[in-house]
């Protein structure tokens, strides 16, 4: 089995090695202020040695080199009571607060360390809103990885002290993801340490959605479990809280990867879930391009980013297998949260209740035999200010 780096856009391969990053054709296309250009995806020639049900996700790279830490069992589940509040009996949730950070980002740091473990790289670095630093920051305590981590002040106080907790250092930016990001690849791009680190930064290191397609072998295992068997992807609507585009691109590689592999008859369909506040795929998908950064403003810090980094990607992927998009108010996503925890004992931060939010405001267009599957990806614990408020609590400082 050979595995390669390939550019969906014109068809180059790279070898995957340290410090391949991007088409090299394709990424001197950018122009400011849009989503990256030159997105490399992982895929793979001859037998992936896959066996179905239960058998992990074909990856990149060998299990044997994956950070020492519990494994977590697959966790979608039917929530029958908050499906009958919905009116949606088939609805289902996969929950990715039960990871060792609490976040939906271990799919990723987890392949990520894995790789430079294999190549002996001993440091790795990315910008984040809080949860893909404070997840890195974890595999790279249970791997023995330097981290150093760019995340806007105005992060969760909780991300924050999580990131400290596990070990790495915390560069503070006086500013948006947007800023941190350009931060993080200044600092891997100097000549004095370029070659002794790895970039984690979302959508440009392909690693990173490769990691997260993991979710879509989860959501399928445990909907053929389920219903004691196949599942038609034309039945499945999986709602996706969207930011930078890189959880609904790894779902889509996860889901074509299946197609690929003869576990299901087609891809389903994808929500983009986004906050009013911070809609740029939404508006690309609406418009047909991205036009120019609007500045972001919204509760769900996770997802709150001016500029898509994988935005490109997850638009052609939304394009070519239909997928859908919508948005919600913070007033909206706030209910949400509340009534996802008092009625299914599912307490996830704001962004994953972007994707709540957005099933109870367009459950009226799904068709009646649909199975909607709602990917919660980060503990309510990560962000508890908004969440205090919404019940009336007033913190201390």
């Amino acid at each position: 089995m050979k595995w390669m780096f390939r550019c969906p856009t014109c068809g180059a391969e790279y070898d995957i090695v340290p410090g391949r990053y991007l088409c090299d054709r394709c990424a001197a296309t950018q122009q400011p202020e849009r989503p990256l250009e030159g997105i490399l995806e992982c895929v793979w020639e001859g037998d992936p040695s896959y066996k179905g049900r239960g058998t992990p996700a074909p990856l990149p790279v060998e299990r044997r080199y994956f950070p020492p830490l519990p494994e977590t069992a697959p966790s979608l589940w039917r929530p029958t009571r908050l499906g009958e509040r919905l009116g949606l009996r088939n609805l289902f949730v996969q929950y990715d607060g039960g990871n060792p950070s609490g976040s939906f980002k271990d799919r990723a740091s987890a392949l990520v360390a894995a790789f430079a473990t294999r190549e002996k790289i001993g440091e790795i670095v990315l910008a984040s809103t809080g949860n893909a630093a404070s997840s890195m920051a974890c595999m790279g305590a249970a791997a023995g990885l330097k981290v150093t981590v760019f995340v806007p002040s105005s992060a969760p106080a909780a991300k924050r002290v999580q990131i400290l907790q596990y070990g790495a250092r915390l560069e503070s930016v006086d500013g948006t993801y947007d800023v941190a990001y350009e931060r993080s690849l200044a600092w891997c791009r100097d000549p004095s340490r370029s070659a002794s680190v790895v970039c984690r930064n979302t959508g440009y290191n392909p690693l990173t959605i490769e990691g997260k397609k993991t979710v879509a072998f989860d959501v399928i295992d445990g909907l053929e479990a389920s219903h004691s068997g196949p599942v038609s992807g034309s039945r499945i609507h999986v709602f996706v809280p969207t930011g930078d585009g890189a959880v609904i691109a790894g779902a889509y590689k996860g889901f074509e990867d299946l197609v690929r592999l003869g576990r299901l008859d087609r891809v389903p369909t994808l929500w983009a879930c986004q906050a009013e506040g911070s809609s740029a795929i939404f508006r690309a998908l609406r418009d047909g391009a991205f036009g120019d950064p609007v500045p972001s403003s919204t509760i769900a810090d996770s997802i709150a980013v001016d500029v898509p980094r994988a935005g490109a990607v997850a638009l052609r992927k939304l394009i070519r297998h239909g997928g859908k998009a919508a948005t919600v108010s913070d007033a909206e996503i706030l209910e949400a949260q509340t009534t996802a925890s008092s009625y299914a004992g599912i307490f996830v931060e704001p962004s994953s209740c972007v994707a709540f939010a957005c099933l109870v405001a367009r459950s009226g267009d799904l068709p009646k035999d649909a199975i909607p599957v709602v990917l919660a990806t980060g503990s309510g614990l990560k962000d508890i200010a908004s969440a205090a408020r919404a019940v009336g609590l007033e913190l201390q400082e």
